[in-house]
């Protein structure tokens, strides 16, 4: 694939089905034929309920799982091909990840220092100014690091670990973090200044942010583009602002309706019938068959038939 300048990450036809069993195997397509493309200092937000496919195309273009078909081509290269320690390491050293449950990835026996400890150890970075730069990451997510380094994982809170793993990613100087349900476990006072965080530290690094959320609200929040996954097909992409106050896909209708308005009581009376929009995707489908991915307003494609 030919080199983009503006271009970091471009994901094509990304396609992956799990299967279970030895003798008639039960088939699972987790993502099917999914493109998109990653800029410099983007934040990108995948949308979608639980089993949408959204965590799985985090774990594919972080090599956890591999692609059953397509391709993820970082910097103009596939990753696919990417098979020596060397060259995986030097893949790792940009591309990294945070996940849910920060406590989770931290050993409780360790001190939270060794986060950054195993960095320079793994990636061989140079540690004549080792001190010096971890305190400046630190400060730089707001952190005071006479009062968090040599502390246990117990001794801090979510959201000041989910500080940390930020830290962690300036160090390595990243161009593309992954963060998976970031603040889903983070208190709410908490959680609007993470996300104020992620974002200035992303325009000031130039730092793409993947953003997985089921949430609406964040999505808005915090990207300048989404993307709407749907049983593992990308159905609305686009400008976040515009799929936001246009959304076309029977699916995004869906959820948008789904989010409560503030100040209305809810309705005992209202029916939610989820089964209802299989119905609605197979008539929009059905209707619209054969145009594929159409591009309805500059910067905003809707998934019209999925033939």
């Amino acid at each position: 694939m030919p080199k983009n300048d503006n271009v970091i990450m471009s994901v094509r036809n990304l396609t992956k089905v799990f299967k279970s069993g030895i003798f008639n195997p039960d088939v699972t397509v987790a993502v099917k034929d999914v493109s998109f493309d990653i800029h410099p200092g983007q934040i990108l937000s995948l949308i979608g309920e639980s089993g949408s496919g959204k965590t799985t195309i985090g774990k594919l273009i972080l090599k956890l799982i591999d692609p059953t078909e397509g391709h993820i081509f970082y910097k103009g290269q596939d990753i696919s091909l990417l098979k020596s320690k060397i060259e995986t390491r030097g893949y790792y050293k940009k591309v990294q990840a945070i996940f849910q449950d920060p406590f989770a990835t931290f050993n409780p026996l360790y001190r939270v220092d060794r986060v950054f400890d195993i960095i320079f150890k793994s990636f061989s970075y140079d540690e004549s100014d080792k001190e010096e730069r971890i305190n400046k990451v630190l400060n730089d997510v707001n952190l005071n690091p006479n009062r968090i380094l040599g502390k246990f994982p117990h001794q801090l809170s979510g959201g000041q670990l989910q500080r940390l793993l930020i830290a962690r990613a300036l160090l390595m100087d990243v161009d593309i973090l992954i963060a998976d349900e970031l603040i889903s476990m983070l208190d709410a006072s908490t959680r609007i200044g993470v996300l104020n965080l992620l974002i200035e530290l992303c325009k000031k690094n130039s730092m793409s942010v993947i953003f997985i959320t089921h949430d609406l609200n964040l999505g808005y929040y915090i990207s300048d583009d989404s993307l709407i996954m749907y049983k593992g097909r990308l159905v609305e992409r686009g400008d976040t602002k515009k799929i936001y106050e246009n959304p076309i896909h029977p699916y995004t209708q869906m959820l948008f309706k789904s989010v409560p308005e503030i100040g209305e009581r809810w309705d005992p009376d209202e029916e939610f019938l989820p089964e209802q929009i299989i119905y609605d995707v197979k008539d929009f489908y059905k209707n619209n068959a054969g145009k594929g991915f159409v591009e309805v307003e500059e910067n905003h494609s809707v998934l019209y038939s999925d033939q």
